[in-house]
């Protein structure tokens, strides 16, 4: 599995003034990360509004990046959500030409103790004829995976290959190194900590950042991979500032405005989201242009 090893970018949407998908600003996006040397792409995470969007979108848009990508890149396709059986379906119907795993994210809103997390993914992975990430992120779904459900889930189950690990805590992150099977890829889930979680052991990304800055941030990764931390620390550095703006009125609203920038695609956003206040848009926009001189 090591074409999972190294940064993922987990990609926005793109979307017109009125709404609808924007398909040229798609494709210009799969075609920049591809131009980026990134590892592999994440189609519809959070990052990608899954949740504003229906099935008819989602089919469309995995399908359309499937054809763009055109096997350039491994494909992981976000299929979640916090009714368990709903999704088992969505999962079993999924398309999976041109993909190669499935990443999931921990029901939200619901709440669920570490046994229904545990049977909740039980039905994924069965669902699955694919690999599956799991897919911790509390600040979001209101609940943590444990360590020790994450590594039993990994135990218990040979097609959850992974987990993108956003809760911040790197006691967790530890125990889950320390207990973890062999093969089992930890990832970071957060741009800011993907260096000292690489330190430990994770095997990559699954970025925000990379969407606007692929090279930049892959060439980061891919030196910390190597164990040069050293080279690997000024370019970490040189990212803190504009990570920080991207995501100081939430994700992906900043990231867009840095891809309008760029020319690579508008940035509008469907409610509940909105575009990013215009004090934060300057800002991000002289980053932009800075890290990319």
């Amino acid at each position: 599995m090591n074409k999972f090893h190294g940064t993922g970018v987990a990609l926005v949407t793109p979307f017109n003034a009125d709404g609808t998908v924007d398909y040229p600003g798609l494709k210009n996006l799969i075609n920049h990360l591809v131009e980026g040397k990134v590892e592999y792409l994440v189609s519809l995470g959070t990052t990608g509004e899954a949740s504003t969007l229906n099935k008819s979108d989602k089919k469309k848009i995995w399908e359309f990046t499937a054809e763009i990508n055109d096997g350039r890149l491994p494909l992981v396709a976000g299929i979640g959500g916090n009714d368990t059986a709903e999704l088992a379906q969505s999962i079993k119907d999924f398309e999976v030409s041109g993909y190669d795993a499935i990443l999931s994210a921990s029901p939200y809103y619901n709440k669920p103790t570490q046994e229904g997390i545990y049977q909740h993914y039980k039905a994924v992975s069965e669902a699955s004829a694919l690999p599956v990430f799991l897919y911790n992120v509390p600040g979001r779904t209101g609940s943590n995976v444990s360590p020790e459900t994450t590594c039993r889930l990994a135990n218990d189950f040979k097609n959850i290959i992974g987990t993108k690990e956003a809760s911040g805590s790197f006691d967790q992150f530890n125990q889950i190194l320390r207990d973890k099977p062999a093969d089992f890829m930890l990832i970071s889930g957060d741009d800011p900590v993907a260096m000292p979680m690489i330190a430990l052991g994770a095997v990559g990304v699954i970025s925000v950042v990379g969407n606007a800055l692929p090279q930049q941030l892959s060439d980061m990764i891919r030196l910390c991979l190597n164990g040069d931390f050293k080279a690997a620390a000024p370019l970490h550095l040189d990212l803190i500032e504009f990570t920080r703006l991207i995501f100081a009125e939430g994700n992906p609203g900043g990231v867009k405005a840095a891809l309008k920038q760029l020319g690579i695609c508008d940035d509008y956003v469907r409610l509940p989201l909105v575009q990013v206040s215009e004090n934060l848009r300057k800002a991000i926009i002289a980053e932009t242009s800075r890290i990319t001189a």
